[in-house]
C-alpha cells in the first residue's frame, strides 16, 4: 500500500521541513497552482521541476494531483533530498519523479536539465532576482516559471528589465497566491552564474 500525500506531509513536518499547523493547508495552498497547470496542460502531460523542493511542497503535491506529469525535485541539502527520495518511494512515484541533490547553478548547466522543462515551480526559494536566475535556464521556450508570492507581495520586486535579461516576460494569471512568468527567448548561456554569485551579486534588488 502506498503512502498518501497527507501522511508524507506529516512526516515532512516531523523532520522539520514544514512549519506547525494542519498539513492540509499546504495542499490548499497548492490548489490554485494545480488548477493553473490543468488549464495550460489539460491532459497533465507536462515535465516540471520544483526548485528548492525541501519538504515536498509544492512538488510532491502537484505530482500526486497530476498523474501524467513528470517531475524533478531539486534541493541542495542532504537531509531534504533523503526525505524526498524516501517519500517518492513510499508514494510509488519513482517511475516519474526524480530527486536531484545539487545546487541550481550547477544543475541549470547540465544538458539533461537545461532547457528541458515546461514548468519550474518555487516556493520561498530566494529573493526574486536569485529565483529567476536559477529557474530560467531550466525552461524550454514557452515554458512557465510559477512562484508563490506572499500576500503583501509588491509586483515591483520583479524587475521587468531584469526578467527580460533572462528571457522572461510576465504571464498574468488568476491563481493567487501564485504568479507566473513565461520564457519567451532562450536564456543566455551566461546564466546561471557560478555557485553563490546570483545571491552575492543579484541582477536587481527589490
Amino acid at each position: 500500500m502506498t503512502e498518501d500525500i497527507l501522511a508524507v506531509l506529516r512526516r515532512s513536518q516531523e523532520w522539520g521541513f514544514l512549519g506547525p499547523g494542519p498539513v492540509g493547508g499546504h495542499i490548499d495552498h497548492s490548489q490554485a497552482l494545480i488548477d493553473l497547470l490543468h488549464r495550460h496542460w489539460p491532459d497533465g502531460g507536462l515535465r516540471g521541476l520544483d526548485l528548492g523542493s525541501g519538504g515536498g511542497v509544492p512538488g510532491l503535491i502537484v505530482a500526486t494531483a497530476l498523474p501524467h506529469s513528470r517531475w524533478t525535485l531539486l534541493d541542495a541539502m542532504d537531509r531534504r533530498t533523503a526525505f524526498l527520495a524516501s517519500a517518492t518511494r513510499s508514494m510509488g512515484l519513482t517511475d516519474r519523479v526524480e530527486v536531484v541533490r545539487d545546487r541550481a547553478e550547477v544543475t541549470g548547466r547540465d544538458p539533461n536539465h537545461r532547457g528541458n522543462y515546461d514548468v519550474v515551480t518555487a516556493r520561498s526559494f530566494a529573493v526574486p532576482a536569485v529565483t529567476a536566475e536559477c529557474a530560467a535556464p531550466f525552461l524550454r521556450i514557452g515554458g512557465l516559471l510559477v512562484l508563490s508570492e506572499p500576500p503583501d507581495g509588491d509586483p515591483s520586486r520583479w524587475s521587468h528589465d531584469g526578467l527580460a535579461t533572462l528571457g522572461l516576460d510576465p504571464a498574468p494569471v488568476d491563481a493567487q497566491p501564485w504568479i507566473s512568468f513565461r520564457l519567451v527567448r532562450e536564456c543566455p548561456e551566461r546564466f546561471p552564474r557560478q555557485v553563490g554569485r546570483p545571491g552575492k551579486r543579484p541582477l536587481w534588488r527589490p
